[in-house]
């Protein structure tokens, strides 16, 4: 596997965390609200990609920075969508996921080749390309490339089928 270049890799996280700020730019409350039949909502979508309410997704980083080979569980398909977060308007949910993801990438802009080597133990992934002991940068560069740009993607298809597109 190619090393991961922790610079190249902020930039993708800016890159894409534009994008799914754009989508979402002028949308409603009430199209945020919305969700087809058997899909998410804008807003759970949003606080899907935000990580666990009050939390994020940085306290998983400083786990596999601080210890060896730490086990992160990760639940799939959880919104993560609180009480909390129900009651917050679209645009302050996107503040959320923008500065969330500006926490990424600035430790990305300064991560040294050591720390994005570092493992974690994600039983999530034991059947992905990445396997069950992800490096950092492989497991930001899935979470900030590949899983942004599937649900950048969702973002479009719900958006589409509520007829906002």
């Amino acid at each position: 596997m190619a090393e991961i270049d922790g610079t190249q890799l902020s930039q993708t996280v800016h890159a894409k965390t534009a994008e799914m700020m754009a989508l979402c730019a002028a949308m409603s409350e009430e199209t945020a609200s919305c969700a087809p039949a058997g899909r998410w909502s804008p807003k759970q979508i949003i606080t899907h990609v935000s990580g666990p309410d009050g939390i994020g997704f940085m306290p998983a980083v400083r786990h596999i920075l601080e210890q060896d080979t730490p086990r992160i569980d990760i639940v799939a398909e959880d919104p993560f969508f609180t009480e909390r977060r129900q009651k917050l308007p679209m645009q302050e949910l996107i503040a959320e996921f923008a500065q969330e993801y500006e926490k990424i990438a600035v430790f990305l802009a300064h991560a040294s080749e050591e720390q994005l080597a570092r493992k974690a133990h994600i039983p999530l992934f034991k059947d992905t390309p990445l396997g069950e002991y992800p490096t950092l940068g492989s497991f930001i560069s899935a979470l900030a490339g590949w899983h942004l740009d599937f649900h950048i993607n969702h973002m479009k298809e719900v958006l589409q089928a509520l007829g906002k597109t």
